[in-house]
């Protein structure tokens, strides 16, 4: 789609796993299997946006395409915009995803239902969430979970994000994975947002969105990838990516 652009933002100074980008899996660095993954979903081109230039490095080794942003950055979607400006500064891609740059396993399928969303034109972001199935996701304060209200098979409208369990009573759970896909201009709106008070309270910046009014639908997948954010996480993907 020549509308639509990926970006992968990646930085070495992670707090749990400094230099996780680089990290090998299976013989590559995690890096190269998120932007193989994004690659294969076939939505748009693909570039990862650093500011290290040892990831620049291995993007490029790899035949892929990094550009070199700000240090100082206060979250990968501000990562992201800068990046934009810098890969596409004719303003040709109308739809952006942000795919973390931490997520190896993430399938292509994903990348793809999440800028499917906007073909509505009332979405302004797209994401994907998945039913918590493992009795360990229900109450885990590191799940990401989404408060939707269903719009049609297998998609919902969210109303909340939190750490939190939630909503209760009986019914689905779901846990949101960190994918989204914007359209140009509401991602504009969004990082020049100020930080909200519920977005500060949870630490979840996609709650700005909602408290500015903006529309975030979601579609629900059958997996939820492994994020990679400690060591017995890395080895977790390296167990999962030496199989595949």
């Amino acid at each position: 789609m020549a509308d639509t652009l990926i970006l992968i933002p990646a930085r070495m100074a992670a707090t749990r796993l400094p230099g996780k980008p680089l990290a090998d899996i299976a013989g590559l660095p995690m890096i190269v299997h998120v932007l193989r993954r994004a690659q294969a979903a076939a939505v748009g081109p693909v570039v990862v946006a650093t500011d290290s230039p040892e990831i620049e490095a291995a993007v490029q080794k790899a035949g892929g395409r990094a550009v070199m942003t700000r240090a100082d950055h206060a979250s990968g979607s501000d990562r992201v915009f800068e990046a934009l400006g810098i890969a596409d500064p004719a303003g040709r891609a109308k739809k952006v995803v942000n795919v973390q740059g931490d997520l190896p396993t993430l399938a292509p399928a994903d990348i793809a239902a999440a800028v499917a969303l906007l073909a509505d034109e009332a979405v302004d972001i797209g994401t994907v969430a998945a039913e918590i199935a493992r009795a360990e996701e229900r109450d885990d304060p590191s799940v990401v979970r989404v408060v939707g209200s269903p719009v049609g098979q297998g998609r919902l409208r969210a109303l909340y994000f939190t750490r939190a369990t939630a909503p209760t009573g009986d019914g689905p759970r779901y846990h949101h994975i960190g994918l989204y896909a914007y359209r140009r201009a509401a991602l504009e709106r969004f990082v020049k947002l100020p930080p909200s008070p519920l977005e500060k309270q949870e630490r979840l910046e996609q709650l700005r969105a909602l408290e500015a009014g903006m529309r975030i639908d979601i579609t629900v997948v059958d997996t939820v990838p492994r994020g990679v954010d400690t060591p017995a996480d890395l080895e977790t993907a390296r167990r999962i990516l030496a199989k595949a």
